[in-house]
């Protein structure tokens, strides 16, 4: 009777959970937007990673996938997570495999062979790397710098290390020649970061991505709500007000004008004073997106909103009333 026992690694790759990005019909492309599109796609053609660094409500998401589709390669999605180790995005032991054979096709003679195999199961990253797939990491920032240190490699030598698979002969990964990485971060964000470690925001091409200019947020909400461009405009112009007071103030952002403006037109309702259901849905979707301004410690919030509709959707202001003598 003999027996041969032998431990190998078994390397299987993540389920297959990428996608193809298309063209979205409602996505809203300017020249503004374009630039921005045209400066990422040739950093990344180039072999860069493109980071697009904005506050909230900057459509960073949207405009990743949207530059993704244009490089017509399937998109691996990461969104980044304080709880997230390297393990999370290169992969980890799974577990052992175990293979017993054994032969008694000679009657007086039994053989027997077992092997054990551990399990390495590739994670999103690997997989990405492997397959020459499009990243797209969302606010990685908010995964701990630790966690990102598998990117460094990736990025500036093209390797993928995978240190615990080298008894395989698989310590090392050279990441596929069309493999394309879009990061996205909020700088002004404060709860739920980290600061990201000065080696990897040197392997990125930073892209500032702010609020869009008037006529590319008018059109978005258009697209976005259905509203007609009139009330899409006016929507805007009081958001934009209102977007302005305070200090380092991005808020409310486009999405507040999104929700207004789709309320608006499921009800079949006008941007204007004249219409309770637009004041009311105003009043409860901007009053606590505006800047924390006071005056005399109360709250002058409530009267910026009533300010800036009466300003864009007609009326006489209320500051104005009030030098004049009135109520």
């Amino acid at each position: 009777m003999t027996a041969e026992e032998s431990t190998d690694v078994v390397r299987i790759s993540s389920p297959d959970d990428n996608v193809v990005p298309e063209a979205s019909a409602g996505f809203v492309s300017t020249s503004g937007v374009e630039e921005i599109v045209e400066r990422a796609m040739a950093y990344l053609e180039a072999g860069y990673a493109v980071h697009l660094a904005g506050p909230a409500g900057t459509g960073k998401t949207t405009l990743a996938f949207h530059i993704a589709s244009k490089l017509g390669r399937p998109v691996t999605l990461i969104h980044g997570d304080d709880e997230f180790g390297s393990s999370d995005l290169v992969g980890k032991d799974s577990g052992y495999r175990k293979y017993r054979l054994v032969d008694n096709y000679i009657h007086s003679v039994v053989k027997t062979e077992e092997e054990m195999r551990s399990v390495w199961v590739d994670y999103r990253l690997t997989s990405a790397c492997s397959a020459g797939h499009s990243l797209i990491y969302d606010e990685f920032n908010r995964s701990r710098p630790e966690a990102n240190n598998a990117l460094l490699s990736v990025l500036s030598e093209g390797i993928l290390n995978l240190p615990k698979l080298g008894r395989s002969g698989e310590g090392y990964l050279a990441v596929h020649p069309n493999f394309r990485a879009i990061f996205t971060s909020n700088p002004e964000e404060y709860a739920g970061t980290h600061k990201t470690q000065d080696a990897l925001m040197d392997r990125l091409i930073t892209i500032q991505v702010g609020h869009y200019d008037e006529q590319t947020e008018t059109e978005i909400t258009m697209a976005r709500s259905g509203a007609s461009r009139e009330d899409a405009l006016r929507i805007v112009r009081i958001v934009r007000e209102l977007r302005g007071s305070g200090v380092n103030n991005h808020r409310p952002t486009i999405r507040a004008t999104i929700a207004i403006a789709k309320i608006l037109a499921r009800r079949n309702g006008r941007a204007t004073i004249e219409d309770p259901m637009f004041m009311r849905v105003c009043r409860d979707v901007l009053s606590v997106n505006t800047a924390k301004v006071t005056r005399g410690g109360e709250s002058v919030m409530s009267e910026m909103v009533e300010d800036a509709i009466r300003k864009h959707a007609g009326g006489v202001p209320l500051k104005r009333r009030a030098g004049r003598g009135e109520v």
